[in-house]
């Protein structure tokens, strides 16, 4: 497919980066347990271990956990990491401890986060990382991030010290506690934050199998060699710019999400829900979905706005901004023809307003050219909204690999 990224304009993006600076190399957004399109049940006396692959590789690691959305202080009784393989077993030596001040333990105060001290562990990039906890406690309202990509399991009582999931262990059904890892990398590195909806978390594509549109352009920036960058998908399925829904609104997580980012040096814009929820058909069968999203339509002007508050905002913070069109929805269950009229609006105005340093052309990525309101029948997942894994794939080499230098 062509290539359908502007050129980028002329800055620094911000300072030039320390080699011995943190940066974030993987993320999930937090989220509420009963907040999200996918949830934990209770538990207790239990160990989550779960993976992650990381995007650009350090000397050291650490681990942010969160408790921002429990209702009582977490209690970690025990953590460890170590590489694993894509089954999830540890590599041979190259488990550790986590440490808190020193400490295997700590308890996360309700409405917080805790930075892990740092772990002595070389990893690559693109390395997948198994990381244990151990919850001694009972665990009503867990902070998690329901995704549809990333593999975890439960283990009853303390099964840190486990080189493997047993065979009996319990899925789980969403990523839970666990919201970064930062390294310290080898070489000045930055990081790439996006923030996006379910089209950037990756609903549609394999679960387990990192074919998000992030995961892939971060193999391509590793594959080109030269500067190093990390890319960190900030993506909550049904999330919105400007109003809270599945996840809080994505200007009210702005500055958590991204502007938060350790290494911080570009930043994706890529939202286009405000507009699918603002003209739905509005009858019976989607009434009980609308409902998960409260507020008053919104409408191109609003839209437009927005993407200017973020773009200041982190610019203000030293960073390149690029933006991206949204892609079509017809024959999905939320489509209408003035809501395509508004998405070809915002579109029009993105393409052409020079407000941000590059613009990433999905739209005219996925379009089917016989029919521009319908993503191409062979990249979405078969409900005309969610792309596969050939349509997160085509996403990923759209871009412009020089907007990132």
């Amino acid at each position: 497919m062509n290539n359908a990224i502007s050129t980028p304009r002329d800055g620094s993006g911000g300072c030039v980066p320390d080699a011995d600076a943190w940066v974030r190399t993987w993320g999930a957004s937090p989220q509420a347990s009963d907040n999200s399109v996918s949830a934990l049940d209770a538990f207790e006396n239990a160990t989550l271990r779960q993976l992650v692959r990381i995007s650009g590789g350090g000397e050291r690691i650490r681990i942010r956990l969160s408790n921002e959305y429990g209702t009582a202080p977490l209690a970690v009784g025990a953590a460890r990491v170590t590489r694993a393989d894509s089954d999830g077993a540890d590599q041979s030596g190259s488990s550790r401890a986590i440490t808190f001040g020193g400490r295997s333990s700590v308890t996360v105060p309700a409405g917080a986060p805790v930075l892990s001290d740092p772990v002595d562990l070389t990893v690559d990039a693109l390395a997948r990382l198994a990381i244990s906890l151990y919850l001694p406690g009972h665990v009503d309202t867990a902070t998690c991030h329901g995704t549809f990509h990333a593999l975890g399991w439960l283990i009853p009582d303390d099964a840190t010290d486990l080189t493997s999931p047993p065979a009996d262990a319990t899925p789980l059904a969403a990523q839970a506690v666990i919201t970064a890892v930062e390294v310290q990398p080898r070489t000045p590195t930055r990081a790439i934050a996006v923030l996006g909806d379910s089209r950037v978390d990756g609903i549609g594509s394999t679960p387990g199998t990192d074919r998000r549109w992030t995961d892939l352009l971060a193999e391509r920036l590793h594959a080109r060699g030269g500067r190093t960058r990390c890319v960190v998908n900030q993506g909550i399925g049904g999330n919105r710019l400007l109003f809270d829904g599945i996840g809080p609104a994505g200007l009210a997580r702005f500055d958590r999400d991204v502007l938060a980012t350790p290494g911080l040096g570009h930043v994706v814009i890529a939202v286009g829900n405000d507009l699918v929820f603002s003209f739905p058909p509005r009858n019976e069968e989607t009434a009980g979905f609308l409902a998960m999203f409260p507020g008053d339509p919104v409408g191109v002007d609003d839209v437009v706005a927005a993407h200017l508050q973020a773009a200041a905002r982190a610019r203000a913070h030293g960073a390149k901004v690029y933006a991206a069109t949204i892609a079509p929805y017809g024959g999905s269950d939320m489509y209408t023809p003035e809501g395509d009229k508004a998405r070809e609006h915002v579109n029009e105005w993105l393409r052409g307003s020079n407000a941000f340093d590059g613009v990433l052309d999905f739209d005219a990525i996925w379009r089917d050219p016989a029919d521009p309101t319908r993503i191409h029948n062979d990249l979405h997942m078969g409900d005309n909204l969610h792309g596969n894994d050939a349509g997160y794939a085509a996403l990923a080499e759209s871009i412009d690999l020089s907007l990132f230098d």
